[in-house]
């Protein structure tokens, strides 16, 4: 049978044609016109390629290029091997059947693996409408006086005890969808976010307490609000003077024994130390890990939504593996000091304790280290 690859190779040389003419002139590869005529069908992907490669080179040799094609499809034809299927026996109808069967068995399993083992759905499902339970659960808090950062959830109550009297004072949450509602001996209050309202809570027209709104959804009031509540007379606090005894004195650094290289920031002075609580809020998810006054350290993956709040005496070290998905909130005495935070994905190591100054003044002091 004649040779498509030698009628290319003839015609192209009669022609005075080297590869790297017809390639630049047909725009195919030089690797593949060599093939064409080599009729080394194994470097292109499918005989589709073939053909149509076969088709422009001829139509720039001036070839018939049916001609080519159909001798390129008779040796394809020649070269074709035997069918399995007229060399092997078929298979018994019954054995197609076991193979389905064992398929389906296999395909059963490992969805089953995946839904109860890997993915663990039935677990996700319940702990999911646990925490919509748990959600939807009233809750009462016992408001100290001192200044402390909550998140609120409808139908929450807040207890505060009377300036005289016996019983609690009761603030209900009404609504946490666009701003926060409480229901208050005096009515209704209603504060918008980033809103900071004193409110009357006992009718004596003076404002008692003061409440701060951080963060409340305008979409979905199951996110809840985040608030910061303190009493507008720091000198009505009840200071428990167990707690007020832990701040040890004596275990506070003199400001000149404190590494110099460090960045430092003040948050406060005052004549004397006391405790002071921080709190977290995560907007992200972040490794965290925390130590209190010299104590075992805690750490704990956190998500979206999450909230560590802590109170030291002395002082408190923080590893923030993503210190951009945090808030953090320093609050003592009466004032709150919002923490900078650093880029997505930076990991930091901060002090935040006490320092005493060689006047005698104490400073709290946020210590970056390396």
């Amino acid at each position: 049978m004649e040779s498509y690859g030698e009628i290319l190779r003839k015609q192209r040389e009669e022609k005075g044609y080297d590869f790297e003419e017809v390639s630049q002139k047909t725009c195919i590869p030089r690797n593949y016109i060599e093939a064409l005529e080599k009729e080394d069908t194994d470097v292109f992907s499918s005989e589709t390629y073939i053909v149509g490669f076969l088709k422009n080179y001829c139509d720039f040799l001036e070839i018939d290029s049916a001609k080519i094609i159909s001798l390129f499809k008779a040796k394809k034809t020649q070269e074709q091997p035997v069918p399995t299927e007229l060399l092997e026996k078929s298979t018994p109808k019954h054995l197609v059947l076991i193979i389905w069967i064992a398929a389906a068995a296999v395909l059963i399993a490992t969805g089953l693996y995946l839904y109860f083992g890997l993915f663990n759905v039935p677990q996700k499902k319940i702990e999911k409408e646990n925490e919509i339970v748990e959600k939807s659960r009233t809750h009462q808090y016992t408001f100290s006086g001192k200044p402390e950062t909550r998140r609120l959830y409808k139908g929450d109550q807040i207890l505060i005890a009377p300036k005289t009297g016996k019983g609690n004072i009761i603030l209900t949450v009404s609504n946490t969808l666009g701003n926060l509602t409480l229901q208050t001996p005096s009515g209704s209050q209603i504060i918008e976010l980033s809103e900071e309202r004193e409110l009357d809570i006992d009718g004596d027209k003076q404002g008692d307490i003061v409440i701060y709104l951080s963060d409340v959804s305008s979409k979905d009031g199951a996110h809840g609000a985040e608030t910061r509540m303190f009493l507008k007379d720091p000198s009505l606090v009840v200071i428990d003077d167990t707690e007020a005894e832990q701040t040890n004195v004596s275990e506070i650094p003199v400001q000149a024994v404190v590494k110099t290289t460090s960045k430092q920031t003040v948050i406060l002075e005052d004549t004397r130390a006391y405790p002071f609580t921080v709190n977290v809020s995560f907007r992200g998810s972040c490794v965290f890990r925390y130590r209190v006054d010299r104590q075992q350290s805690v750490e704990d993956y956190y998500k979206s939504g999450g909230i560590v709040n802590v109170t030291a005496s002395n002082g408190i070290r923080l590893w923030m593996s993503n210190i951009n998905a945090m808030k953090i909130q320093i609050i003592a005495d009466t004032s709150t000091y919002d923490l900078e935070v650093g880029r997505a994905g930076q990991v930091k190591v901060e002090d935040i304790k006490w320092v005493r100054d060689n006047d005698g003044k104490y400073r709290l002091v946020v210590v970056e280290l390396d």
